[in-house]
């Protein structure tokens, strides 16, 4: 145990005979309120130029970027495009995790708003196969490895900074926000798609699919404006002040380990997540031959449900904890993937939006709502960013990677989807038994967290 843990300890059992559970000593000057809201339309900007590139991957990017291969082909082909950012994700987490503990999350959270935007807006510019060949798909995949190391910080940061600020007793409800601004940006990016769907489909494959990218330079104002006079963590202004330069990385995997592990596998459940909103898009439109219009207005409905119950299952968690919230979510959604893949399958549109509401809206939204709050407070403020920023990178590289390998699995007939429904609840079981071995946090003071 290191001497600053000791301290921690020691300040913690001073305090607790005045403290009631969950409260922690010292008051500080907290602004949680304007922290969730940074937070929020922060993650909805940086979800926004995330997500319209997933859209575009199953709607577009196989045609324009890769219409030299057969059409099953480059779909797998265009989905690559869209895992790839995944790879980078780990990297970006090591980097902007290290700075973001070591300096200050703030400066993450502008930076990753940045490179996010500058990214997204230049694949609005990119040229086609047909007009420069094989570079146009080379440009494409360095874009997206580039929106990757963002979106490894931006999260993570986002997390860290909301759970930092928040009262004691409703960290869950207060981190939730990062993740009802990731629905956000997902409902902003599936509106935009919306009426560019009704295109005639040489329209929108020759300039349609270009203008959600160049609107990416609005939102990205928007949410630099917002989060500019956002302050410092006091936790993270604390746990620094005073003290000697600090190596984060190093402490997080030679005191932290065991949590980094659980992090990682229980970020598997980002699995849903992916193949909902990317794979079954693909596979409705392109393979059962239902309406985009309706596959994207699934999407929109199931994230407008979420903003909604994302907020009530974390403030659920302050009250009952989080592991029983999330293991509910996490094998809900295990249970739920295979009705939803059978109506599709099917073609029944009212199942559809049924199962699929349920699944992606309700069930799914109480895993994700807990799962920023309780990731963090899996470590302490000197690791914070790196743990949650490393460990959920980790884990979400598989979801990322889910629609290639579920396009890869998916076998024809109208039971073909059967193997991506079981891989869904593989990943989401293991996720849940993840959570089941890790301590519950919900009433443990800020300054005992990961000790």
């Amino acid at each position: 145990m290191t001497t600053t843990t000791t301290i921690r300890k020691t300040q913690a059992m001073d305090t607790s005979h005045t403290a009631p559970a969950g409260a922690e000593p010292a008051a500080v000057k907290r602004s949680p309120r304007k922290a969730a809201f940074a937070s929020w339309i922060g993650s909805a900007v940086e979800y926004y130029d995330f997500f319209i590139y997933g859209t575009a991957a199953a709607l577009v990017f196989g045609k324009i970027f890769f219409p030299a291969f057969d059409p099953a082909v480059a779909n797998v082909a265009a989905f690559a495009t869209f895992g790839v950012a995944y790879v980078t994700r780990p990297l970006g987490a090591v980097m902007l995790g290290h700075i973001g503990d070591k300096y200050g999350r703030k400066k993450v959270l502008t930076f990753t708003l940045l490179l996010m935007g500058v990214s997204t807006f230049l694949v609005g510019l990119l040229p086609t196969y047909g007009q420069v060949g094989i570079a146009a798909p080379i440009m494409l995949v360095i874009l997206r490895m580039l929106q990757g190391v963002s979106a490894a910080g931006e999260q993570a940061g986002a997390n860290s900074m909301t759970l930092e600020h928040a009262p004691p007793h409703r960290r869950a409800f207060f981190t939730s926000f990062t993740l009802s601004g990731t629905q956000a940006g997902l409902i902003l990016a599936t509106l935009v798609f919306l009426p560019l769907s009704a295109l005639p489909e040489a329209d929108l494959l020759a300039w349609g699919w270009r203008i959600p990218f160049y609107l990416s330079a609005i939102v990205v104002a928007v949410g630099m404006w917002v989060r500019r006079t956002l302050p410092e963590t006091p936790a993270f202004q604390e746990e620094t002040a005073g003290k000697p330069e600090r190596m984060p990385i190093v402490q997080l995997f030679t005191e932290h380990k065991a949590n980094l592990l659980r992090v990682i596998f229980a970020a598997l459940v980002s699995v849903v997540s992916t193949i909902f909103s990317v794979f079954t898009l693909s596979y409705a439109v392109n393979t059962v031959h239902i309406p985009r219009s309706t596959m994207l207005t699934v999407l929109i409905l199931a994230n407008v449900i979420a903003l909604a119950a994302i907020p009530l299952f974390a403030a659920l968690s302050d009250r009952v904890g989080r592991k029983p919230v999330f293991i509910f979510g996490a094998l809900g959604s295990a249970a739920l993937v295979w009705p939803y893949m059978w109506a599709i399958g099917t073609g029944s549109v009212p199942l559809i939006f049924t199962f699929g509401l349920l699944l992606s809206g309700v069930v799914y939204s109480a895993a994700n709502g807990v799962w920023p709050a309780m990731y963090g407070e899996m470590f302490d403020t000197r690791v914070r960013l790196s743990g949650m920023a490393i460990g959920t990178q980790i884990g979400f590289a598989l979801g990322g990677f889910a629609p290639t390998i579920s396009a890869a699995i998916l076998q024809p007939g109208p039971t073909g989807w059967m193997p991506v429904a079981a891989f869904v609840t593989a990943t989401s079981v293991i996720s849940a038994i993840s959570v089941a071995s890790a301590k519950e946090t919900y009433r443990t003071p800020m300054n005992e967290l990961g000790s």
